[in-house]
């Protein structure tokens, strides 16, 4: 569904054939056959959006390592790569910038009404929360200040002297980041962040609030979202994926579809170019330092 750019290809096998590696490429296949077919007797996995299970860990049976190049990594089972002894890791950051861009893309064009001639309102000025607070949410946040916004995060794992130093003031609960007017949510989908973003929380933000989604759609309880998007005509959710209840969602806000609720065609945070060079590589020369140095820097586990 997302294969690597032609550019990223060509600079991931020149990290490989430096490495004296070979790359061996399934592009475009459309069955789980072929994935299965193709993962025979390859000792390293660079992926996207491909999914790494218990089938694919059997059939695979010399694989090393995995890696998914990008942030999130919910497609492979960690629980499975543990069983198979396989390291599987992720390239934290390498998109960061081109998420943050659309981030940005995404509350513009909220502002501005879709840029349909009627009168908007200014980014500047505003309060802006992190749910998360890594390499992506850090992103957006230098560009908040950018745009003269106040900043504040909450992340139970980044201490606050280190989200003070990022320029920004730690709160310490979620429900304390849903006082300010834009939340943007940077978490992984786990057993505690699906559905979690629920009515509650959505109904006490501010008036003219908005909520940006460039996570997981998982994460929020769609049944509340839907509720709350009827109930709050001032309610906007901007979201790099379309959620399951799309079409009832854009019915309930009418005309007003892609201006307080904007959805993306598919997940396109790290749709660029230059994100897609960057993770490819990364991923690239992760496994060669895997492989030549034992490094396990990246490493991910359930």
């Amino acid at each position: 569904e997302k294969a690597f750019a032609a550019d990223a290809v060509c600079k991931i096998a020149k990290v490989l054939d430096d490495a004296k590696y070979t790359l061996k490429k399934l592009e475009n296949y459309k069955t789980k056959a072929e994935l299965l077919e193709g993962v025979k007797d390859v000792d390293a996995m660079i992926i996207r959006s491909d999914i790494v299970d218990a089938a694919v860990l059997d059939a695979a049976a010399k694989l090393k390592i995995v890696v998914r190049a990008g942030a999130g990594y919910d497609n492979i089972d960690l629980k499975a790569t543990a069983a198979k002894d396989v390291v599987a890791m992720n390239t934290p950051g390498q998109n960061a910038n081109a998420v943050a861009e659309l981030v940005f893309g995404m509350m513009l064009t909220s502002a501005r009404n879709n840029y349909d001639g009627s009168s908007g309102f200014e980014l500047a000025g505003k309060t802006m929360a992190f749910y998360g607070f890594g390499a992506v949410a850090r992103a957006v946040q230098k560009l908040a200040k950018g745009f003269g916004m106040q900043t504040f995060a909450y992340d139970p794992f980044v201490p606050d002297d280190k989200v003070v130093e990022a320029g920004s003031t730690p709160v310490h609960s979620v429900a304390e980041l849903f006082k300010y007017q834009y939340v943007s949510l940077h978490v992984p989908l786990t057993a505690q962040t699906k559905e979690s973003i629920n009515r509650a929380l959505l109904m006490g933000m501010p008036k003219g609030a908005a909520l940006i989604n460039t996570a997981r759609a998982e994460v929020i309880h769609e049944d509340d979202m839907l509720e709350v998007l009827k109930a709050r005509p001032d309610f906007c959710y901007l979201c790099d994926v379309a959620p399951k209840k799309a079409k009832e969602m854009s019915e309930a806000v009418g005309d007003q579809y892609m201006k307080r609720l904007i959805f993306t065609k598919k997940k396109m945070g790290a749709q660029t170019l230059e994100a897609n060079n960057n993770a490819g590589v990364a991923a690239a020369n992760q496994i060669v330092n895997f492989f030549e140095k034992g490094d396990v820097r990246y490493q991910v586990k359930a």
